[in-house]
């Protein structure tokens, strides 16, 4: 064999067929900056923040300061993403052997072209795809890349894997895809494409800012005229320059429509998730991921390194005759577990038959993946050399076809089956020959199977008593994977081959909702079988260790690595278990709960907020009636009634079940109370032009009050059933209002003042009757909200799902 030619290997290079293409890097941190400053939203709120500027009103565009929190938390955390994309490498440039030009040639693996010739041997790993050439066989470990737990025998025409390693065996193999278009590279091209988790807190609130960024201009435009027309109208406003008082409440009515605080505190929720969950050794790569396995109903688990350990484990001795005939069968495992340190199933002998007294060893013969089998001879009780080999039933029990049966039998349950045989002869292989199989008689059957991890079965008991659906997805035989699958209750049905399964969407998606074990599944069709799940309407969880499950991982709505985990996998995993113990799934749906039944409360408060200022901004540009708020009386009574509190909310305990339907939840409480809200401030408003001569800043005052008032009533429904420290956040409430009228300077700087006695009674009455209104509201929303667990309004749980 000679291998390429100079020449040959030139002319390849010159048509890009070498293994030197590099991966695209995931976005730059321009685009990133971009997507997270240039929104329509963001454009609204830095053009008020930028008019207030101008105008001196430097106290009214405090608002600023959440929008620019919004931004740097973005950025941020998609920067962080993009860094994890980029430092991910599936492959190494590993050294190759070639032959070139009839010799051999050490070169990095970047530098194979096409058609090359590699030379392979126990320990190289393949830097490209290629296939076997040659008599000689390979034993190839292609776990990292199929989930494949045992060693594949590769001869001559089959295809090797770029990443998979070589274990035993020597051979050629012609090189016969490079650079971006192996195995290995399209994984990692698949897994450096950016996407964030799907949040539906996050998704939630965007569907209420594209409604309100549509809704703000027009609204702005009108209340600006009612403002302009309050002023003398337009040309008489822009001559005498009132104009620019009409402009403050203008950018109020805008601010007020725009949950800022809700944006900046789901990022804040969120981080604290993540603080907490590191505590618990779970690095959180994506904050939106801490919610996510709140609302996860179907886990999906890979085998190895997920639910076992990876270890090897002894199972069970057969006997194949009577115990008389060979006594000695014990002495024999335990000479097997004491010599063959480096093998897995030796490990496990040792582990179960350890040495009680030492044997005198006479010789022994390692296994070979060739040959398939070990042995050892050892003079027993008799004084009488004799050899013992352990391998293969196939090969070692030759004709016995009973024991082969028996063998095959076991195998077929799915645990690993090797036989012990007694060499023909007295004196076979004590010479330090080889000893051969040939007439050699059956003594017993050995079994194995691999060792589930400590936590798993009470993992998933957990997930089954909160409604997840379990899924097993495996590259391991069928067999092998039902049997682990019955030792942890998810034994109903056997296990899919995943070779058989339908191409058709819809009949995949039928069959794997209605399957929970799959062996023999690659890589694609991971990711396959998890977006069936997705288009059946579940939020899908995966977790995983190989270079296999790259693309699962990335399609999924969450996916978390283990710590034994490659580093590509790791970096595009949201989750990753850093002590690999798979109990810490528990405390991250705990905390994701937290998260989201949290949020959703506070999500009342300021889309509560947003219902009423956009009633204002309608009914005082129509009704040409001066807005009745500026933006810093705003944000005080915003801070009092719905910031703070919603930030000691957010973090309080929860472990209600999760149930769909956020959004609405939140907006069949918002929207009318909002509504309430806003048309008692149009009363107090009305009342006080009507009723006598007060200035504005006395009407301002007035509806300040009564917004505070009604405010701190809707916090007190929404965070219901109340305990001692919600009932300090609401006393809190109450007396920042009483320190902000009460203290000079904080009136003087939110421009407040008391309204006389008739205008200050209106106000309470008017809040009252007010809040009596939100809290019908409240009991009402409770009643219908049957399956989400809802406990405002009446404090009592309707319709509660048993939580963790």
């Amino acid at each position: 064999m000679q291998g390429l030619t100079r020449a040959d290997v030139a002319l390849r290079i010159d048509h890009g067929l070498d293994n030197s293409a590099q991966l695209p890097a995931s976005r730059s941190l321009r685009a990133i900056i971009r997507a997270n400053v240039l929104t329509l939203f963001n454009g609204l709120v830095f053009a008020a923040f930028a008019m207030l500027l101008v105008l001196g009103q430097w106290q009214d565009a405090l608002f600023g300061l959440a929008a620019m929190g919004n931004i740097i938390i973005g950025v941020v955390q998609e920067y962080r993403a993009k860094r994890a994309l980029d430092r991910l490498a599936i492959l190494h440039s590993a050294p190759a052997t070639v032959l070139r030009d009839g010799t051999e040639q050490v070169i990095p693996g970047r530098e194979l072209v096409k058609d090359d010739i590699v030379v392979l041997g126990a320990g190289d790993q393949l830097s490209a795809d290629a296939v076997s050439l040659g008599a000689g066989s390979l034993d190839v470990d292609e776990s990292l890349l199929t989930g494949e737990s045992e060693p594949a025998r590769k001869s001559a025409g089959q295809v090797l894997l770029s990443g998979s390693l070589v274990v035993s065996g020597s051979g050629f193999a012609r090189i016969t895809t490079v650079g971006l278009e192996t195995f290995a590279q399209r994984i990692a091209t698949e897994a450096k494409r950016f996407s964030l988790v799907t949040s539906e807190i996050r998704s939630g609130i965007n569907k209420v800012l594209k409604v309100i960024a549509w809704l703000v201009l027009p609204l702005s435009a009108l209340v600006l005229n009612s403002q302009m027309i309050q002023h003398g109208g337009w040309n008489a406003a822009l001559a005498s320059g009132d104009w620019k008082e009409g402009v403050v409440p203008a950018v109020a009515s805008t601010i007020a429509m725009i949950p800022l605080g809700l944006v900046l505190l789901t990022s804040v929720a969120f981080a604290v998730g993540a603080i907490r969950l590191a505590r618990l050794r779970v690095i959180v790569q994506e904050l939106a991921a801490v919610e996510v396995l709140a609302r996860v109903d179907v886990l999906c688990l890979d085998k190895t390194g997920t639910l076992t350990d990876g270890r090897m484990v002894f199972d069970a001795v057969h006997l194949l005759g009577p115990e008389e005939e060979f006594p000695e069968w014990r002495d024999a495992l335990e000479c097997f577990g004491a010599t063959q340190r480096t093998n897995a199933t030796a490990r496990a002998l040792k582990a179960a038959f350890p040495p009680r007294s030492a044997q005198p060893l006479l010789a022994s013969v390692s296994f070979d993946p060739a040959r398939r089998w070990s042995s050892v001879t050892f003079a027993g009780a008799s004084g009488v050399p004799r050899t013992w080999l352990l391998g293969a039933p196939g090969v070692v029990l030759g004709t016995a076809e009973e024991a082969r049966g028996r063998a095959s039998a076991l195998a077929s349950s799915g645990l690993r089956t090797l036989a012990l045989v007694l060499a023909a002869g007295n004196d076979a292989g004590g010479t330090g020959g080889i000893p051969s199989p040939a007439g050699a008689s059956p003594v017993l059957l050995v079994t194995f199977r691999e060792s589930i991890r400590e936590d798993a079965s009470a993992t998933l008991d957990y997930f089954r008593e909160q409604g997840v659906q379990i899924k097993i997805f495996s590259g391991d035989d069928p067999r092998t994977v039902g049997l682990l699958a019955g030792r942890l209750g998810l034994g109903g049905r056997p296990a899919c081959d995943a070779t058989t399964l339908p191409a058709d969407p819809e009949a995949l998606a039928s069959c794997v909702q209605d399957n929970a074990v799959f062996g023999r599944v690659g890589p694609h069709q991971k990711k396959d079988l998890i977006q069936a799940l997705q288009r059946k309407g579940h939020t899908v969880a995966m977790t995983g260790d190989g270079v296999n499950d790259i693309p699962a991982l990335k399609v999924a709505d969450l996916g978390i690595a283990m710590d034994t985990a490659a580093p590509a996998t790791k970096a595009v995993a949201r989750l990753v278990l850093l002590d690999g113990r798979f109990s810490r799934l528990p405390g991250i749906v705990a905390e994701g709960r937290r998260a989201i039944n949290n949020m959703e409360r506070v999500s009342m408060l300021f889309l509560s907020k947003t219902a009423y200022a956009t009633v204002l901004a309608v009914a005082c540009g129509l009704l040409l009636q001066p807005y009745p708020f500026l933006p810093r009386q705003l944000s005080a009574v915003d801070g009092l009634t719905i910031g703070l509190p919603a930030f000691f909310l957010a973090l309080l305990p929860s472990s209600r079940r999760y149930v769909p339907g956020f959004l609405k939840r939140s907006l069949s409480f918002a929207i009318p109370a909002g509504v309430i809200t806003a048309t008692a401030i149009l009363g107090v408003n009305t009342y006080a032009s009507l009723s006598g001569d007060h200035s504005v800043l006395t009407s301002r005052s007035a509806t300040t009050i009564t917004l505070t008032i009604i405010g701190s009533w809707i916090l007190a429904v929404t965070a219901r059933p109340l305990n001692a420290t919600k009932v300090l956040v609401l006393a809190g409430c109450y007396v920042g209002m009483a320190a902000v009228m009460g203290l000079d300077f904080l009136r003087g700087f939110f421009l407040l003042e008391w309204p006389p006695p008739d205008l200050l009674l209106v106000s309470v009455l008017t809040a009252l009757a007010a809040s009596a209104a939100v809290e019908l509201v409240g009991r009402y929303v409770t009643r219908g909200n049957h399956g989400a667990d809802v406990t405002f309004a009446s404090g009592r749980r309707e319709g509660s799902v048993r939580g963790s």
